[in-house]
C-alpha cells in the first residue's frame, strides 16, 4: 500500500515539473486577439488583466482578460508576443 502511494506521488511530482518548463510552442505569424468587450469593474480596486494566450492540444488558444483584485503596490505587466529565429513565442503577464 505504501509502495503505491509512494509511486502515485511521484508520478504526480513529476508531471508538475513537467509542466514548469519554458514552452517550446512556437507560430510563424503572430496571432490577432479576437475583439471582445470589457466588462463594467466591480469596483475602484480592481485591474483589468488582458487576454492571454495559453497552450492546448499543441496550440495557442485565447483566454479573454477579466478584472482582478489589486495587489498591494504590485502592478500587472501584460503578456507579450516575442519574436526569434524560430517564429513567435508568447511570454505570459505577470504580477510585478
Amino acid at each position: 500500500m505504501k509502495k503505491n502511494i509512494f509511486i502515485a506521488l511521484a508520478i504526480v511530482c513529476s508531471l508538475s515539473l513537467v509542466s514548469c518548463g519554458g514552452s517550446r510552442v512556437m507560430v510563424t505569424e503572430r496571432p490577432s486577439a479576437p475583439y471582445s468587450q470589457r466588462p463594467y469593474s466591480p469596483g475602484p480596486n480592481y485591474l483589468w488583466v488582458e487576454g492571454d494566450w495559453r497552450i492546448r492540444n499543441g496550440r495557442y488558444v485565447y483566454q479573454q482578460g477579466y478584472w482582478a483584485p489589486l495587489r498591494g503596490n504590485r502592478r500587472w505587466e501584460n503578456g507579450h508576443w516575442q519574436q526569434n529565429n524560430r517564429g513567435w513565442k508568447w511570454q505570459h503577464g505577470y504580477w510585478r
